[in-house]
């Protein structure tokens, strides 16, 4: 009987693990293209220093930039809904 009850009970949790994956699976792609941006743009910005002697100005322009981009991708996630 405790091994019945015990596999019901993992069956369930890992269906509800599961749907909350699934549920979470734009969320975390948001994050992820928030991430990348800032730190594709802002390493665009810095190559762009590094070459032009122009010491922080295309690395904060390519953050803000990044920012920009990812959160904008993060509002179209959100807003979906």
């Amino acid at each position: 009987m405790a091994d019945k009850e015990n596999n019901w009970f993992l069956a369930r949790s890992l269906r509800v693990m599961q749907e909350n994956l699934r549920k979470s699976g734009p969320a975390a792609g948001a994050a992820y293209t928030l991430l990348g941006a800032i730190l594709l743009l802002g390493g665009i910005g810095y190559a762009l220093d590094a070459w032009r002697g122009t010491a922080p100005w295309f690395l904060l322009g390519g953050l803000i930039l990044g920012l920009a981009v990812g959160f904008l991708e993060l509002a179209k996630v959100i807003w979906r809904k």
